[in-house]
């Protein structure tokens, strides 16, 4: 079956031309080569964001939808896990 399918997927794509590309194979892949290095490039210069201030301890917050409810802070839970 897999084989029908792959004489009818080739001829069809016989049947039909290849679209004009605006540039050559190399001049495209060239340019998204460049285009994900400058993204990266983005990223790398964002990445030490966080580390320009001191960090500063989180307040308990009641408005919070997911408050710290794990007793972490007085460990006065019946199992200790």
């Amino acid at each position: 079956m897999l084989t029908q399918l792959a004489g009818v997927v080739l001829a069809v794509a016989e049947e039909h031309e290849a679209a004009p590309l605006i540039a050559p194979p190399f001049v495209i892949g060239g340019t998204m080569f460049v285009a994900l290095i400058l993204l990266m490039i983005v990223t790398v210069s964002f990445m030490n964001l966080g580390n320009r201030h001191d960090a500063v301890e989180a307040t308990d917050d009641p408005h919070r939808q997911h408050t710290n409810k794990h007793l972490h802070g007085t460990d006065s839970a019946s199992s200790n896990h």
